[in-house]
């Protein structure tokens, strides 16, 4: 199963690399009107208008075996078992491992019988961030 995604993977990015110097290779439409008035030059190896069909046709299949590809490796990334306890990348990412040493953990907690004044003020931190911004 690995050597068919490592199969699909190589043949996409040949696939990508294949369309985009073909698309590079490709003249525009304007390019047509310079080669109608003489400036161009009109014998080429696919004949007048056949290096157009030819570019276009091949490019055309290129972005289908593309997006063949992509449909391929987004359907075989789906069938893989959650190697974690989540079934997504943002379930997975919802439950980091815990810091060693957090500032709220510092924080003693207050007694059953105990006043406020037992537990130590945090100290104010600006909400806007101006803090972060360096003076001039």
């Amino acid at each position: 199963m690995n050597w068919l995604l490592t199969l699909i993977l190589a043949v996409q990015i040949l696939t990508a690399l294949g369309m985009i110097g073909l698309i590079l290779i490709q003249h525009g439409k304007g390019a047509d009107m310079g080669a109608a008035f003489g400036s161009g030059g009109s014998g080429s190896l696919f004949g007048a208008s056949g290096s157009a069909n030819f570019l276009s046709r091949t490019t055309a299949v290129l972005a289908t075996v593309f997006f063949v590809c992509t449909l391929a490796l987004a359907y075989f990334g789906n069938l893989r078992p959650a190697s974690q306890g989540g079934s997504s990348v943002l379930d997975r990412a919802a439950a980091p491992a815990a810091p060693a040493s957090s500032p709220a953990a510092q924080i003693p907690a207050p007694s059953a019988a105990g006043s406020a004044a037992a537990v130590p003020a945090a100290p104010a931190t600006p909400a806007s961030g101006a803090a972060q911004i360096p003076a001039r």
